[in-house]
């Protein structure tokens, strides 16, 4: 049979890639050394997942598992068929191939009528590619005259609070999506036809568009979009234009967009870009500075978000903080002094957080934070779980201030910010000296994958350097909030 036929072999996972995209499976099969390494986020979602298939085991306990690692797929197969012969009422990662297709399905329950599917999600809901998935598992399994008789997709209830161990009867929300998972089933088959044809030719002539981030960030971008300059109509902020319209019509670059098109800030990013330029407004600035007072602290959060609530209390996904960096002037012209902590990996953080960080922000104080929704939702919930604390830190809550707004509004801007207000692009180009290049921890998603390996770690040096690493980034961004109000006092003289 020639290479375009059905020994061309695709798996789950490569038939939802040739959905979003065939340039995508092509290269996957043909140029992976083009490939981007996955972002920490997307391996964090990846050992997420791993967990909560664990978990949602426990809603149909009793079941034999079919290994994958150091398993070859034969031998998958087979002990899969073994136990459905043998009757087993329940399989976890049941395997199965057929068209050449390769799927391994999360969770095969034995029912009168047949079998019950179920696929896992980590997500809080469900999205409409998720019924290819479970459709593509159907079409493998009836194809290997396995009967299928209702399909379901389970994904995480963000609703649900921990008391106690997890519940998983309440931690999961099981969907019944039989009817369209069996309603695409006439398709599969051309699909995977189309699929293996591209792949038997030539690298498909697919241009960049909206399908490069959904339903997921493609790891080819890098690759596929080497033709978009730094700055080009992507870097656009906001909303207010179709930014996929102009590139149609052959616009890249900021100089070519039609100002007319644009709304206020987004005219404001191109013009000042095209111009090199930048401003602040003295009296906007000094109405601002104004409205601060002493004692003041400036003050920032690290989190960590779990699928799977790991403390009593918590929901699924919850900004649960574990590093804090605050730094506090007393008065006009008194020294700054610096308090941290970061909580030891394993052990619930939130009422020695909350202790250490009530005794050192003084009754009163103007708290200065950097977008304050995000401290203000962490002291928020510290202060429900922790009812002995809660009228001081709603006290806290009650002195924020967001230095983050006089940025928001563009009272201060430089053409460098690209639009953007976020910290990691007004800090480096108000305060050059204020870099996180060089840091060994350099974002906050870095830092919740070093808390979590922090419990991993048995040699103590290694530990160590990595403690450090977690308290220096922290003191990086509170350390920035001083410079960065210090570089406003000189521009609002």
């Amino acid at each position: 049979m020639p290479a375009s036929g059905r020994d061309i072999f695709l798996s789950k996972s490569l038939y939802m890639r040739g959905l979003q995209c065939h340039n995508s499976l092509y290269l996957h099969k043909h140029r992976p050394e083009l490939r981007s390494e996955p972002a920490p986020e997307l391996l964090a979602l990846w050992k997420s997942g791993t967990e909560v298939g664990v978990y949602a085991h426990q809603l149909f306990p009793g079941g034999v598992e079919i290994p994958f690692e150091g398993l070859p797929k034969d031998e998958q197969l087979l002990r899969t068929r073994q136990e459905i012969h043998r009757g087993t009422k329940i399989i976890y990662e049941a395997t199965f191939s057929h068209d050449n297709v390769f799927v391994k399905a999360d969770i095969l329950c034995r029912s009168p009528e047949g079998f019950d599917l179920y696929e896992v999600k980590s997500a809080t809901d469900v999205k409409e590619h998720n019924w290819d998935d479970v459709a593509i598992q159907y079409y493998v399994l009836a194809g290997c005259g396995v009967p299928v008789h209702r399909a379901f997709l389970v994904h995480i209830n963000s609703a649900y609070v921990r008391k106690g161990e997890i519940a998983p009867r309440e931690l999961f929300a099981i969907q019944n999506v039989t009817d369209v998972v069996r309603g695409k089933q006439d398709a599969i088959p051309e699909e995977l036809a189309t699929l293996r044809r591209m792949l038997s030719g030539k690298e498909p002539d697919i241009d960049i568009g909206p399908h490069c981030n959904d339903p997921h960030e493609c790891d080819f971008i890098a690759h596929c979009w080497r033709h978009i300059p730094e700055h080009s109509i992507f870097t656009l902020r906001g909303r207010g234009i179709d930014k996929w319209d102009l590139y149609r019509r052959g616009i890249l670059e900021l100089a070519d967009v039609p100002l007319v098109s644009l709304n206020a800030a987004q005219r404001m990013q191109v013009e000042y870009f095209l111009r090199k330029d930048d401003h602040a407004r003295p009296e906007k600035i000094r109405e601002f500075l104004g409205g601060l007072w002493h004692p003041i602290c400036f003050l920032d959060f690290e989190t960590f978000r779990s699928a799977i609530p790991l403390f009593e209390g918590t929901r699924p996904y919850q900004q649960v903080p574990f590093l804090y960096s605050l730094h506090r002037r007393d008065a006009e012209g008194a020294p700054l002094r610096h308090f941290e902590f970061l909580a030891r990996p394993g052990a619930d953080p939130r009422k020695e957080l909350a202790e250490k960080l009530v005794g050192e922000i003084p009754d009163g104080a103007c708290v200065l934070v950097y977008n304050m929704a995000f401290e203000k939702g962490v002291l928020k919930d510290l202060a429900e779980c922790l009812p002995k604390h809660r009228e001081r830190l709603y006290a806290v809550i009650d002195g924020l201030v967001d230095l983050m707004e006089p940025f928001r509004r563009r009272e201060v801007y430089h053409w460098k910010m690209a639009g953007s207000y976020s910290l990691k692009s007004v800090l480096p180009v108000l305060v050059p000296d204020m870099t996180y290049e060089g840091l060994a921890i350099r974002d906050g998603e870095m830092a919740s994958e070093a808390y979590f390996t922090m419990g991993d770690i048995g040699d103590a040096e290694e530990l160590r350097k990595l403690r450090k690493a977690l308290l220096e980034y922290c003191r990086q961004d509170t350390l920035g909030l001083v410079r960065l109000l210090e570089k406003m006092g000189s521009l609002g003289n």
